[in-house]
């Protein structure tokens, strides 16, 4: 199992790692260092295994939404669940901060990411054509509504089973 701690500067260089390999047109590290120095309505953690980095989160609260500015997992560890234990971390995280709603883009060509977030009851809600813009790829807007409710917590709970 990972633990998610929260992102220090000090991480940025393996995250940067990450991000360059991860992401077609990655964040900077300037980008990374403005978003930690943010200290109300974000939250950014990385996910160790054992003393390794896995992966990261970054959300920004905005009322009672949630948005993910970014995920990656390190493409060594692809493909083992982490990155559905980052997004349980992530979305208990929304919950604790009051958010009702989560919100997040993804380029329409990353299916593997897509089939991860309906797992989290996200769905697609609109288009963004040409978001990314170096390859000018189309990016869904994806939505995951009520995560306060019941019903969430039990999907959340039986996504838990699946990993122990």
């Amino acid at each position: 199992m990972i633990e998610l701690v929260k992102m220090r500067r000090r991480d940025l260089r393996r995250v940067m790692e990450i991000e360059q390999v991860v992401f077609p047109e990655p964040w900077s590290h300037g980008v990374f260092a403005s978003e930690l120095a943010l200290r109300r309505g974000r939250a950014y953690r990385i996910a160790r295994e054992g003393r390794e980095m896995v992966g990261y989160v970054g959300l920004m609260f905005v009322e009672e939404e949630a948005h993910v500015t970014t995920v990656a997992v390190a493409p060594a560890h692809q493909g083992r669940g982490i990155g559905t234990q980052i997004m349980l971390g992530a979305i208990e995280i929304a919950q604790k901060e009051g958010s009702r709603h989560v919100s997040l883009e993804v380029a329409v060509g990353n299916t593997r990411a897509q089939a991860l977030y309906r797992r989290f009851g996200f769905a697609p809600v609109a288009l963004r054509k040409g978001y990314y813009q170096l390859s000018g790829e189309d990016a869904y807007v994806m939505w995951a509504y009520d995560i306060d409710s019941p019903a969430y917590h039990e999907r959340l709970e039986e996504i838990r089973s699946t990993l122990r």
